[in-house]
């Protein structure tokens, strides 16, 4: 019986995301492991309390237990306040993204086999907000200086991209690759349009592929990736892009092996880790129990191994693709017509038996 006890961050998230966090809770306390949850509210509902969707509370909690996982938060489109999921990655500086996309027996897709993993840099290129409004001072300054090619009405983003933060994305790639057994990384950019940009990224990359021998480099251009994905996802393993790219690409990959409800996330710097579903809040459903729970159970899984509870993480995630192969006691998308708290039932009575 293991008798170490861990404390980790619980963002409550809004929507589904209570039902979901109240799932996972049961879930991994039924591995053995013991963990000690700190509960903070942020998105619309912190937003509703406090007056802020990401409270001064919340990043406390996570840089005193320096570990969290977030249920799923939503984000306004096009107006309101900016991503939480964003802040928190600028705040605490989690500059890894890690998404894995794997093939489970049971999910309805028309592929055979996919294993692969998008790593995406957090903190930089046009995530980074720095963008004006039209006809503000800086936009009327870059339209000047456009020399007519960028219209007087024109809002405008910039996209930084560091060697530095370049260094330390391509850097974990090949760390994650070396450590899991990988044999590839794949750079993916779009380096022939934008050469100081993406051209960085890839001059970058270069020089650090150059320091793992043992491990195979090659790069594609992000259009020609989207259709290599689609054409022959078998080819690839371990992806290393650029923020934009990367949350592009990571929805692609997540299609391929069945949607977002199978699909875990994790964010990394040095000295946090947030772990996270890929998928949305999904408000409509609030309430309904219809949700599935995989993805953020799966996410669950990504964290016991960063906390070094590797076995316990392996028999989680061998309870969640058993009751998914059965079909048995599964969610509306995985082709069942199961509560997502039945399903979790069925994942726990696994890990009992």
């Amino acid at each position: 019986m293991n008798m170490k006890r861990y404390a980790a961050t619980l963002i409550i998230g809004d929507g589904t995301g209570p039902e979901l966090v109240a799932i996972v809770k049961d879930v991994v306390a039924a591995t053995g492991v013991s963990i000690d949850w700190d509960e903070v509210d942020a998105g619309e509902t912190a937003l509703a309390k406090y007056g802020t969707p990401l409270p001064e509370a919340v990043l406390a909690s996570v840089r005193r237990n320096r570990v969290a996982l977030k249920g799923p938060i939503t984000t306004p489109i096009g107006t309101g306040f900016r991503s939480v999921n964003v802040a928190l990655r600028h705040e605490l500086d989690l500059y890894a993204c890690l998404r894995p996309c794997r093939m489970y027996e049971g999910v309805k897709t028309r592929f055979q086999k996919i294993d692969l993993v998008v790593v995406r840099e957090n903190t930089e290129d046009l995530y980074a907000g720095v963008e004006f409004e039209a006809g503000s001072e800086v936009a009327r300054y870059l339209v000047e200086r456009s020399k007519g090619k960028i219209r007087p009405s024109a809002a405008i983003s910039l996209k930084p991209i560091s060697p530095e933060g370049t260094a330390r994305i391509v850097t974990f790639a090949f760390e994650y690759a070396r450590k899991h057994g990988r044999r590839k990384v794949t750079a993916v950019t779009k380096a022939n349009i934008m050469k100081y940009t993406d051209g960085l990224f890839l001059a970058t990359a270069r020089e650090i592929a150059g320091r793992y021998g043992d491990i195979a480099y090659e790069e594609r251009l992000v259009d020609n990736m989207c259709m290599q994905l689609v054409q022959k996802p078998e080819l690839y393993d371990v992806l290393v892009l650029p923020n934009l790219y990367g949350d592009i690409i990571s929805d692609l990959c997540a299609g391929l092996v069945g949607g977002l409800g199978v699909a875990p996330g994790a964010n990394y710097g040095d000295d946090y880790a947030v772990f996270e579903a890929v998928h949305g809040s999904a408000p409509k459903y609030t309430g309904q129990h219809k949700v599935n729970p995989s993805a953020l159970l799966l996410s669950a899984v990504l964290m016991l191994e960063h906390l070094g509870e590797v076995e316990a993480a392996r028999r989680m995630e061998r309870a969640i693709a058993d009751v998914i192969r059965e079909g048995r006691a599964v969610t509306y998308d995985l082709g069942g017509s199961s509560r997502n708290d039945e399903m979790a039932a069925a994942i726990i009575a696994r890990l009992r038996g």
